[in-house]
């Protein structure tokens, strides 16, 4: 099957559409964890709708071991700036962000976040993400967080290489 045209409300997030692979693994630290680190693959496509698909997998480094994954969608309100990430966790988390696009760098924060009635505390309470394409053509993605027990702080962070277009 042919791949459909990218929509044109979406071009100016076209710059993370593709594979991308953790290189370096990413760091993630916390006030309440030991830090850590992980590899991830990153699947960002389209089907032709006025959005983006997208996948994250992390993976423990040295087992290869699967650990955090989710998925959704992103969206952009058109002929504006103005964009909206839905994800689905495999913590029991699900959120909407939203933010802007600014050239190669999208910023979003969450708008509203619900959970399993099973999820383990301490519960995120708001999350900020950065994704930016770096002058060597890297993805990289910031991400920081606020639980019912600690201040906003940054969590996780990590450079991609595309692997596939």
């Amino acid at each position: 099957m042919k791949t459909p045209q990218l929509n044109p409300v979406m071009e100016p997030l076209s710059w993370m559409l593709g594979t991308w692979l953790s290189d370096p693994p990413g760091d993630g630290t916390f006030p309440t964890m030991k830090p850590f680190q992980y590899l991830e693959e990153v699947h960002i496509s389209h089907v032709g709708q006025p959005m983006l698909n997208f996948s994250f997998n992390a993976f423990h480094p040295d087992t290869r071991k699967p650990m955090h994954r989710e998925c959704g969608f992103i969206r952009l309100k058109p002929d504006t700036n103005k964009v909206a990430f839905i994800s689905a966790q495999n913590t029991g988390l699900v959120e909407v962000e939203e933010g802007e696009v600014n050239g190669q760098e999208l910023s979003i924060a969450s708008h509203s976040i619900a959970r399993i009635s099973f999820a383990k505390k301490p519960h995120v309470e708001q999350i900020t993400r950065k994704f930016r394409l770096n002058s060597d053509g890297k993805l990289e993605q910031t991400v920081s967080m606020a639980t019912t027990t600690q201040p906003m702080t940054q969590h996780l962070h990590i450079t991609y290489k595309k692997v596939t277009p």
